[in-house]
Parts: structure tokens; sequence; C-alpha cells
């Protein structure tokens, strides 16, 4: 029995210098920032036609305040503005530290939105801790923000401690009812602000 060698775009191997090149689709870090104490966070450049699919990633993300603190974001079509139309689903499951703590998993209609211009939240109705071992990390992907024909569909997937020691994994689907095209986006805490945290934006170029 023989084996042939596998080539990539009749390449070898060897010939392979970047993990990018085996990747159906090129995803590109376009900017990066980073939170200390801050009111909110807003990605008003590099949002365009560029790339049909954006991402953004949340990294350790901290409160500064310990009550009323459930991270959220909207959009804008203006570059100032983030108040644009969107309706939602939110899902999320949790479990306590204790061998015998509740687990639960649930359809949560109290942050679902409908026709809405409020910033949505994607962290658990109770509250993100700003203990020590509290933070939350997770991602946001959007579709085809330049669009002038289609709304604007995204999801998010955000993990998280709480104060009161469980972890919480909460989905959030949705779409910017727009036909207009979203040039940003603004992350903030409910109540306070942004103690400490990184955010990423990626593009992502298609197939």
């Amino acid at each position: 029995m023989s084996f042939g060698l596998v080539k990539h775009n009749n390449n070898s191997i060897s010939a392979i210098t970047t993990p990018g090149n085996l990747a159906q689709g090129k995803m590109t870090l376009l900017q990066t920032q980073t939170a200390s104490s801050s009111a909110s966070i807003s990605f008003t450049s590099n949002i365009d036609s560029t790339y049909p699919i954006y991402l953004v990633k949340f990294i350790n993300i901290h409160p500064s305040q310990s009550s009323n603190n459930g991270f959220q974001f909207q959009a804008t079509t203006d570059g100032s503005n983030f108040n644009t139309t969107l309706t939602s689903t939110f899902f999320r499951a949790y479990h306590f530290e204790s061998p015998n703590g509740n687990e639960t998993v649930g359809y949560q209609t109290a942050q679902d939105k409908a026709q809405s211009t409020d910033f949505q939240r994607i962290t658990h109705d109770d509250d993100l801790g700003n203990d020590n071992d509290s933070s939350g990390s997770g991602e946001l992907m959007f579709f085809n923000p330049s669009s002038t024909t289609f709304v604007k569909h995204f999801f998010t997937n955000f993990n998280h401690n709480q104060s009161n020691a469980f972890t919480v994994n909460v989905y959030v689907a949705g779409y910017f009812n727009t036909t207009s095209a979203i040039t940003g986006l603004q992350f903030k805490m409910g109540n306070g602000n942004v103690d400490s945290g990184t955010i990423k934006l990626y593009g992502i170029k298609g197939t």
C-alpha cells in the first residue's frame, strides 16, 4: 500500500508557511480596545463593506459596580447614536459551584427585545460580580453590516462567573431591523463602568 502526499493549493506541507492559508475564510484583527474604568467602549471605524462577517471577542470583562451591571451592546447607523431597532431571543444555562447546587437551562423572556432601541443585555439577569474571581468572556458575531437591502443578523455567546458562586452561559440571537448600513458598535455596563477587560474586533472574509 502506498500513500500520496497531501498538498494544499498544490504546495507540499513544508511550503505552507501560515496557518491562515488553510482556512476557508481569513480572520483579520482590525482593532483592540482595553477598558480602564470606561463608561463605554465604541467601535466606530473598520466596520464597512470590506468583510461580510465581523467577530467581536470579549476577554475578562470586569465591572466596576456589583449590582445592575449587565454587559450590553447596541449598534449605530450614523456613527454616533447607538439606538438601532432590534429584535432578539435570550437563552441561558447556569450551575452552582456546590456539588449539590441547582442547575437551570431556559429561555428568558425578560431579556428579549421586540422592535426595541434599547441596549441588548448579553449576561444573565443576575449581576456580573465585581469581586476578584468574577469576570466574563465570550463573543459576538454579526453579518453583512453594510447591506442596504437586508436586516443585520447577530448572535452572542458569553460565559461569566456570578458573585454568588455559579457559572452562567448566555446565548442571544437576533437582528437589527434596518436596511441602513451599520457603521459601529458600542458596549457598556447597565450600571457603572467597565472596570477592565479587552475587546477585539475581527473581520472575516468569505470562502
